[in-house]
């Protein structure tokens, strides 16, 4: 699973929603695109209780969308190397791939939650509001970007 996000896009099918994770130590924010792949709307934020139940919620979620891969953000340091979080997030992919069959493909996440943090500040999103909506709009920044990608890797 260390393959860049082009390689990995290779194998995904054209056409098909995909949900898209910001995996936090607390939570894990969740976001979703049209089968199309046009627009990522954020989902919701779930509180992580043990990878057993997390897992359970995050796959169904994506059977009641039919999502047809997930998209998870991999926390990279800025200079482009994993540390420990990124190591958490692929351990969490590990374990995630081995109780569905849905292809698991990796996004640079780096500065996502900042850049949502940012743009919600602007919005004048009042410090409550942001701290229960960041994490999923994370996922949103997250998932648009991969699926703006796919469709330069595709046109």
């Amino acid at each position: 699973m260390k393959e860049t996000f082009d390689q990995a896009a290779q194998s995904l099918d054209s056409k098909g929603a995909l949900l898209g994770l910001d995996l936090g130590t607390k939570t894990i924010g969740v976001a979703v695109c049209d089968p199309d792949r046009a627009v990522a709307t954020p989902v919701s934020t779930i509180r992580r209780t043990k990878f057993t139940q997390d897992a359970e919620q995050l796959l169904d979620m994506a059977a009641a969308r039919r999502v047809v891969a997930l998209v998870l953000g991999l926390p990279l340091n800025m200079d482009g190397s994993e540390g420990p979080r990124a190591q958490s997030t692929r351990a969490f992919a590990r374990n995630l791939a081995n109780k569905t069959d849905l292809p698991i493909v990796f996004w640079d996440e780096r500065m996502s939650t900042m850049a949502m943090e940012r743009e919600l500040t602007a919005l004048d999103t009042s410090r409550a509001k942001r701290a229960e909506i960041i994490d999923e709009m994370a996922a949103t920044y997250i998932l648009q970007g991969a699926i703006d990608r796919l469709r330069n890797l595709n046109s």
